[in-house]
């Protein structure tokens, strides 16, 4: 299924029901009066917040929301039904703005959460509300009033707390199905992951956190070249960043040089983004003899601080446990803190 991460949709809640003038007619009652009932309420619709969801892909097809409307007011005194209420699920992290002016109406951040973004119309009134003792027999009943309608725009940023970025082909996506359950489509060509995805590693005695998958990033992502600028939002909710680096590009010499794009493109995108903590992860370590990934570590090592590198095989699921431990208790002291 196609990721969407930014949609438009008009929504209309239903309309008051008419209250009724009508007067009674009943056998032996000499003497009929109003009985006239009130209209039902329109129904109201409600943005619902799901855990089930991660994508607005359902709104490809369906961009068009009505509520029921209230039933009219019956004789005899009885109330129309009023409009069931709709319920619109969206996944969580999905941003709700007025499309017409671009104002932030909401956020909806939890399970079961319920933005209410239109009201249902009023009711009208039947004639037995305007009987008195000056009019015994009001023919008046009023209309009900028309619900609420307007466009929204729906704004998906995925909530993640750690997240992977790397270049295209670095292994992201190899590298997300080891360590969680998540099945992220995969392929040799540039832009590896089509659709950022999301995953749990389970650490094991009720113990996990989400990482999210995003395409792989390109010198002038930020810029809207590629998929990138596209996704590069989504890490804007996640802690921890995962840098992923092909191990055969040390041999090449491109490992600082594709560092500094990245954290270009993110520095670009947003100064916040680029100051998260990263950590470096070199994939594909089984394309090595271990001879050459000594020598490689201690090189690495001259760069970088040892405790913020991996090194990772998704092919023999070498580091796979220890990265995931390891980001799990970093996680920890960053909630705690």
């Amino acid at each position: 299924m196609k990721f969407v991460d930014e949609v438009d949709i008009e929504i209309k809640a239903g309309k008051g029901g008419n209250g009724i003038a009508s007067f009674r007619k009943e056998k032996y009652i000499e003497f009929g009066g109003p009985d006239g009932g009130d209209g039902g309420d329109g129904g109201s619709i409600y943005l619902k917040g799901t855990k089930n969801l991660n994508t607005l892909a359902d709104f490809r097809t369906k961009k068009k929301f009505d509520a029921k409307n209230g039933e009219n007011g019956k004789n005899k005194n009885k109330t129309g039904a009023k409009g069931d209420d709709l319920d619109i699920l969206v996944p969580l992290g999905t941003i709700v703005l007025n499309a017409d002016n671009g104002v932030l109406i909401s956020e909806l951040m939890h399970h079961g959460e319920r933005l209410l973004v239109a009201k249902g119309g009023k009711h009208g009134f039947g004639n037995l509300r305007f009987k008195s003792s000056t009019n015994r027999a009001p023919r008046k009943a009023t209309k009900g009033t028309e619900g609420e309608e307007l466009c929204l725009k729906l704004e998906l940023k995925l909530l993640a707390e750690a997240g992977f970025l790397g270049k295209p082909n670095a292994g992201k996506s190899s590298l997300m199905r080891a360590m969680t359950k998540a099945k992220p489509k995969v392929a040799n060509y540039p832009f590896t992951t089509l659709n950022p995805s999301l995953g749990v590693v389970d650490i094991g005695y009720g113990e996990s956190y989400v990482i999210a998958d995003i395409p792989g990033l390109i010198e002038g992502a930020a810029d809207g070249i590629g998929l990138g600028m596209q996704f590069l939002k989504h890490l804007s909710r996640t802690n921890i960043l995962l840098h992923i680096i092909d191990i055969q590009n040390v041999e090449n010499n491109k490992v600082n040089t594709d560092l500094s794009e990245i954290n270009l493109e993110l520095k670009k995108f947003d100064e916040d983004l680029s100051k998260k903590k990263q950590y470096i992860i070199f994939n594909k370590i089984d394309l090595l003899s271990s001879e050459d990934l000594n020598i490689i570590k201690n090189e690495v090592y001259k760069s970088y601080e040892k405790k913020d590198v991996f090194f990772t095989s998704t092919v023999n699921n070498k580091g796979i446990e220890e990265l995931k431990k390891y980001i799990y208790n970093e996680l920890e002291k960053l909630n705690t803190n």
